[in-house]
């Protein structure tokens, strides 16, 4: 068997791919991690979380960034602003019931809720770092400050890459395109604020990364200098560079991924590419 290469086009207003993200920061690299295009893949094919994913996180990864776009970071705060008191508070959050038992046994009036009470007087306005309760297993907030918490995410804006998987298995590399196109569960770049634009999938064709994407035209408004583009590679190879975005599972309660190996370099279309947009994307 030979091998056979599914090129992708990811494409949208913004996108993110973030590799150390926090909640206060999430960051992006400059182009789709290989993490982050196949758990696109996987919700495609309507795979769920704790699924096996290492069918696809076996397939050999590449991405070439016709149009890098613009970093943009956008400001947020949330949390902020005080909260009256609800009864519901009281139900599931036992911390809350504690320490509104001693005001609870004197208050007495038409409006629940409206005490100057100190034992509450400093507690938040919107939940934060919710998560469940080991006491309980409700699911409550970690963070009972009413003072915001502020976050800076980054994006790529107006940015175009073609991502490519490469593999033997011709099939599966087809039915991947077709889920793309008629995916079972959401898509987007990244992040969920994300979505992407457009048709995704540009065909399964034979070769390898190398020289299917050599022999791929570039993206409409694509840079006028030859492109760089990333290439999985086995370890040991010369000049490569290690990158920790192979997933191993998506599972929440054991989300892992372990160490690849890539190389970076400027890849020149050829002048005369035998695979053209414009007969891929109707």
């Amino acid at each position: 068997m030979t091998e056979s290469v599914l090129l992708a086009r990811l494409a949208a207003p913004l996108q993110s791919w973030g590799i150390g993200s926090h909640f206060d920061r999430r960051d992006t690299q400059l182009r789709p991690t290989k993490s982050g295009c196949v758990g696109m893949v996987a919700a495609a094919l309507g795979l769920n979380h704790a699924d096996d994913i290492g069918h696809l996180a076996a397939l050999r990864f590449g991405v070439r960034a016709d149009r890098p776009g613009t970093p943009v970071h956008d400001y947020q705060v949330v949390g902020g602003g005080p909260m009256p008191l609800r009864p519901r508070d009281l139900i599931t959050d036992h911390r809350r019931a504690e320490a509104a038992a001693a005001w609870l046994d004197r208050e007495r009036g038409p409006t629940f809720g409206r005490s100057a009470d100190t034992a509450l007087a400093s507690w938040y306005g919107a939940p934060k770092e919710i998560a469940p309760d080991e006491r309980t297993g409700v699911l409550i907030a970690g963070n009972l400050r009413r003072e915001p918490m502020q976050t800076y995410r980054w994006y790529l804006a107006d940015a175009a890459f073609v991502a490519a998987f490469e593999s033997r298995d011709r099939e599966l590399l087809e039915r991947i395109a077709s889920a793309l196109e008629q995916p079972k569960r959401l898509l987007w770049l990244g992040r969920k604020s994300c979505p992407p634009s457009g048709t995704i999938a540009g065909g399964v064709h034979p070769g390898t990364l190398e020289t299917v994407l050599r022999s791929t035209a570039p993206l409409p408004n694509a840079t006028a200098k030859p492109p760089w583009f990333w290439c999985e590679v086995p370890p040991g190879t010369r000049g490569a560079s290690r990158a920790t975005d192979q997933p191993v599972t998506f599972d929440p309660e054991r989300r892992m991924h372990a160490v690849r190996w890539e190389t970076r370099s400027r890849l020149t279309p050829d002048p005369d590419p035998a695979i053209r947009w414009e007969d891929l994307i109707p």
